[in-house]
């Protein structure tokens, strides 16, 4: 009987777990007036680990509600329901959007940019690991050492991407040093569904940088292309909550551009050239100054062929 009550609870674990793991992102569904704000109020008090901690005995009083034979594992609910509220946002911290697992207290943004927003080479070990624990019900603690491997492995890979992330930026920044831009604002990031390619961009007074680095390319140096920023379109909108709120959540990686007498600022942090996740039109193109408007958010373009091209530049620095 103990057994079956075991895997009972073991069953219903895993379902919270789901639950508990998606339960941060609901925020997504919340509309906070405009655009901007549901662009960078996402992953804010909904991550913060002072909110869930809170949060974590109102799950715990729910679960004990639905499932009252449960009652004597009161402790060990908790420590499940908020080590999936921790570990998912500090997984968060390790993409390039921006985590504020310390709101309100400080509302910077973390990310570390070591993993893209998905990465099969992270997810495929923990996905194994809970097909041995579904599937291999008559034998648990040969499923529960697949699925320890499993988290090994996944842990493994996030700190091969440190590693990868530090090399990528110490090679990039003797590219830098050699035309005169050691110092320049430089941001580094994996490349669509892998960390064997990385991107680079650097901020000038007048635009910006991008480059890629692979970990194949051996002594290859980073070359950089050159972009434009018409960031002097920003001229009468320096005050506008929006202009300034974009400015603070990416932390000054973005580019300012005319588009059909809309000026629109993008995020340059999620996207290749020339094609990005997030841009934004802040306001229309005056005379002699823009003029603020509510900020509406203007869909990026998918281009499947740069994907192709990921691949490419993986294994080849010369692939145009």
């Amino acid at each position: 009987g103990e057994a079956v009550a075991g895997r009972q609870v073991g069953r219903r674990a895993m379902l919270w777990g789901a639950v508990c793991g998606t339960f941060p992102d609901l925020d997504i569904f919340i509309p906070l007036g405009d655009a901007v704000r549901d662009f960078t109020y996402h992953r804010s008090f909904s991550h913060s680990l002072f909110v869930l901690a809170a949060l974590t005995p109102l799950f715990v009083w729910l679960i004990l509600k639905l499932h009252p034979g449960t009652r004597h594992h009161r402790v060990r609910w908790a420590v499940l329901v908020y080590a999936v509220f921790a570990t998912h946002v500090l997984l968060d911290c390790f993409t390039v959007y921006g985590t504020q697992i310390l709101w309100p207290f400080v509302t910077t943004p973390v990310g570390w940019s070591t993993v893209f927003i998905i990465d099969p080479l992270y997810t495929l070990p923990l996905a194994l690991g809970l097909v041995a624990i579904l599937s291999w019900r008559s034998e648990p603690q040969k499923a529960r050492r697949l699925n320890t491997a499993g988290l090994v492995l996944s842990t493994l890979y996030l700190g091969w991407t440190v590693a990868a992330k530090l090399e990528v930026e110490r090679t990039a920044r003797e590219a830098l040093a050699a035309v005169g831009l050691a110092d320049a604002p430089m941001l580094s990031t994996p490349a669509p569904f892998n960390s064997m390619l990385w991107r680079i961009v650097v901020m000038t007074d007048d635009g910006y940088l991008e480059g890629f680095r692979s970990m194949l390319d051996g002594v290859e140096t980073v070359r950089f292309s050159t972009y434009p920023s018409a960031t002097h379109l920003l001229e009468g909108l320096e005050a506008t909550w929006s202009v300034r709120r974009l400015q603070w959540f990416t932390k000054g990686f973005y580019r300012v551009r005319e588009t059909g007498g809309s000026v629109v600022m993008t995020d340059l942090r999620m996207g290749l050239e020339p094609h990005y996740v997030f841009n934004f039109v802040v306001g229309e193109v005056g005379n002699p100054h823009a003029r603020p408007i509510v900020p509406v958010r203007r869909p990026g373009i998918r281009d499947y062929d740069r994907l192709h091209w990921v691949w490419e530049r993986i294994w080849d620095p010369a692939a145009a």
